[in-house]
């Protein structure tokens, strides 16, 4: 999964678009690489879908999932496709060098997975007795890249995107279009980072406008980023100071397949502020779909209430989230709680 920073290098890299987006295999120092296909917003039963695959397992806790490993964590190739909908084999694992094929502009995993990037065209297929797609992508939007790390050791580079296909769940076909975010990464196999908390939120609020939210934090619960971007036909805004992540109610502790202890939310708040008025305010509420497999955390749905620019929406969204924080960042004390309910003062605003 990708680690967004504010500093923009798409011109300093000298890429061309079709340069941009093209899948390049592990190649030299590059051992880890990603690529997703998310579309945020879909009608009943599937609410959203994802198609995500990663190469290698790199060595930050938010990405590393030891119960998918097969032959060593470099070695290992998965891909989680996923919607709303019941399943229980979204998640697959592979080994990179004995199982996949992997080629400049398409990656083949065994007989089921297949990436083929032909820009600015992209086709995503699985073929899976539970759920599988046949789902050709096109870019609409600019293409964004930003540095995941300094020093040039990752890259990371998206767009939104139309897409329109077929998905069969329980040898029941679906016809779908709509526009989501088409994403590529490469990494180093850098040593151990502490990013502990992750989360990267979309929601389609209408086809000319498309909404992004996500944090990182580190293993002592410092933001390293929060940021909300505002995309449209026109214009991308971008907010980045002021901006406040709320989890106001979670589920149920729940125990990871790598063992790990992990509150889930069900309503979460992103408010920015600006000279004290509330610009942007998003209220949601979880359907409880959340699905592991996403590196080391889950993807998931939720509905939305949303008020922007003194204008109200309403609609539905997808969720990534991943915490591996000890827990005691996780879990609030009753001092903080009763802090929660004071509007404007949350234990997440103590940004330095």
């Amino acid at each position: 999964m990708p680690i967004l920073m504010s500093n923009n290098q798409f011109k300093q890299l000298n890429l061309n678009k079709s340069d941009a987006l093209t899948f390049y295999p592990p190649k030299g120092l590059f051992k880890i690489v990603y690529q997703a296909l998310i579309l945020p917003n879909l009608p009943e039963p599937f609410h959203y879908f994802n198609f995500i695959s990663l190469i290698g397992q790199p060595r930050i806790p938010i990405c590393y999932n030891a119960s998918a490993i097969t032959t060593t964590a470099i070695d290992t190739a998965t891909v989680l496709v996923s919607s709303s909908v019941a399943t229980v084999g979204h998640l697959k694992s592979y080994s990179a060098k004995e199982q996949c094929q992997l080629d400049m502009d398409q990656y083949q995993f065994l007989d089921v997975d297949h990436i083929q990037a032909d820009f600015p065209d992209y086709y995503f297929t699985r073929t899976d007795e539970e759920l599988s797609c046949q789902l050709k992508v096109r870019l609409c939007g600019n293409i964004e890249n930003h540095s995941a790390l300094q020093w040039g050791v990752a890259d990371y580079w998206y767009a939104a995107c139309r897409c329109e296909g077929e998905i069969i769940y329980k040898k029941q076909k679906y016809q779908i279009e709509a526009k989501g975010v088409l994403k590529h990464a490469r990494a180093i196999y850098f040593p151990f980072i502490a990013f502990h908390f992750f989360t990267y939120q979309i929601i389609q609020v209408s086809p000319d406008l498309q909404i992004i939210l996500s944090e990182l934090r580190n293993q002592w619960n410092n933001i390293v980023f929060s940021r909300i971007e505002i995309q449209t036909e026109e214009t991308t805004i971008l907010y980045e100071q002021e901006v406040v992540l709320d989890i106001t109610r979670v589920y149920p502790k729940v125990k990871t397949p790598n063992g790990r202890e992990m509150y889930l939310p069900r309503e979460l708040v992103w408010q920015y502020q600006q000279n004290g008025e509330i610009i942007f305010q998003l209220h949601a509420k979880s359907r409880g779909d959340y699905k592991f497999g996403l590196a080391a955390g889950y993807v998931g749905s939720f509905h939305y209430q949303l008020q922007w620019k003194e204008k109200h929406y309403q609609g539905s969204g997808y969720c990534e989230y991943i915490d591996c924080r000890p827990l005691h960042w996780q879990e609030k004390s009753k001092n903080e709680q009763i802090i929660d309910q004071i509007a404007h003062f949350q234990p997440y605003l103590c940004k330095k």
